[in-house]
């Protein structure tokens, strides 16, 4: 009886947790829908056309090749939408079981490992990281909890100019956590631990590290064997290399030294490591969500005790409106889970409760427009739609990348609901 869980990262070319533009207003095509119920969501053949025609219009307008898009209702039959190609060379089209680099949606199954060793008396939350994890700037006054959940205070590591110039120039260049560590470490804090919230990657990077020293085996067996497996989740990995299984989707970044796009497909994630290196598909995610939110398995089985859960999913501010973070999972105007963003691919996986729907957005490009984030773009589009009442509009601040521009960094910025994962998140 285990889990795993996270909240929202993004990736993105600049900066980790970098602020990006905001939201466009969603490109809706005819009239509006009437909004359904309270607590209901339908989605009917006119809805479905609707939403089909302001995704598309939407691409066309940021110029996005591929685009999935997964809105699941209970009991409802669900929207399972792919647009445009997956890969811009051959035209093949992008396919809604294709493989994707999810981004800091892997910060809610690192959590996910550490809140089961939490339930297993292993790992205390309130317990200084010094107990477990040597080497760490003023560990002993650092609370497992507040790595969880962002307010540590911790230097962002994919905001060092010099890791970001090093990323770009050799983006097949694998790092090891302690790298990624040594380049936070050489920064002073941000602020005091437990001051307030900013986003970090090198946070969850420390508590991949934590699961490893505590569990005795590495982190892609840990979670394989203890979240994965129980979550029967066999599209679901964290990857030791560069590898990604087929078929999968290209992702297209222009965080390269001259400014082109490229296919980022084959650059090695492990700068995100344990912050935003995994891989999945949209059904994996789909099914992942609501274990997530609320810590039961599909069978019905647990995978993490309901007090630890509970804790997991008590948000708390961020200093963005609307934006509430717990232990690696955030909250969005009422969505909940997680989004990511690795060069070349955006992820967002939420569910809203009140709904009962859960919702996954694929995108595989993070090229910098007057648009902003991708996927947010997409979700925003989708909710204006579909939960009018719901609707995602990340604000630029609350907008964390995973990779700055190493000309101008940006201060670690935190994602009010879901953060993004960072080159490594």
């Amino acid at each position: 009886m285990r889990q795993r869980g996270s909240s929202m990262g993004r990736y993105r070319t600049p900066t980790v947790l970098a602020a990006a533009s905001l939201l466009l207003t969603a490109l809706c095509a005819g009239q509006a829908p009437a909004a359904a119920p309270p607590g209901r969501v339908d989605i009917d053949p006119v809805v479905a056309e609707q939403l089909d025609e302001a995704i598309t219009a939407a691409m066309r307008k940021a110029d996005i090749p591929g685009v999935g898009v997964g809105l699941w209702i209970d009991g409802e039959d669900p929207y399972v939408r792919a647009f445009g190609t997956s890969d811009k060379a051959t035209g093949v089209p992008i396919k809604t079981d294709m493989h994707t680099r999810i981004g800091s949606v892997t910060k809610t199954f690192t959590v996910t490992a550490v809140l089961q060793l939490v339930d297993d008396g292993k790992v205390r939350l309130d317990a200084p990281i010094s107990t477990y994890v040597d080497g760490v700037p003023g560990g002993e006054r650092i609370t497992v909890r507040q790595l969880a959940d962002m307010r540590s205070g911790l230097y962002n590591y994919t905001e060092d100019p010099r890791l970001l110039a090093a990323y770009k120039a050799d983006p097949h260049r694998a790092w090891t956590p302690q790298e990624l560590l040594d380049t936070a470490f050489m920064h002073p804090a941000n602020f005091p631990p437990g001051t307030r919230w900013e986003y970090s990657n090198t946070n969850t990077v420390v508590l991949g590290l934590l699961v490893e020293k505590v569990a005795g085996q590495p982190l892609h067996t840990y979670l394989e064997q203890h979240v994965l497996e129980p979550a029967g989740l066999d599209a679901t990995s964290l990857p030791t290399g560069a590898e990604i299984a087929s078929p999968f989707v290209h992702g297209y970044t222009n965080f390269t030294p001259d400014g082109a796009t490229v296919d980022a497909s084959t650059w090695n994630p492990s700068w995100a490591w344990a912050a935003g290196a995994m891989i999945s598909t949209m059904d994996d995610l789909h099914s992942w969500v609501p274990t997530l939110v609320t810590g039961k398995l599909p069978d019905g089985d647990r995978l993490l005790e309901p007090a630890t859960q509970a804790q997991r999913v008590r948000m708390l501010p961020t200093g963005h409106p609307d934006i509430g973070y717990g232990l690696g999972i955030a909250e969005l105007d009422g969505w909940i889970g997680h989004n990511g963003e690795l060069p070349g691919y955006e992820t967002i996986a939420v569910r809203l409760p009140q709904a009962r729907a859960t919702m996954v957005i694929v995108v595989n490009s993070d090229v910098d427009g007057k648009f902003g984030n991708l996927s947010s773009l997409i979700a925003n589009t989708v909710t204006k739609i579909v939960t009018p009442e719901h609707v995602w509009g990340l604000p630029p601040a609350a907008q964390p990348n995973t990779v700055p521009e190493p000309s101008t960094p940006s201060t670690p910025s935190t994602p009010s609901t879901p953060p993004t994962p960072a080159p490594s998140s």
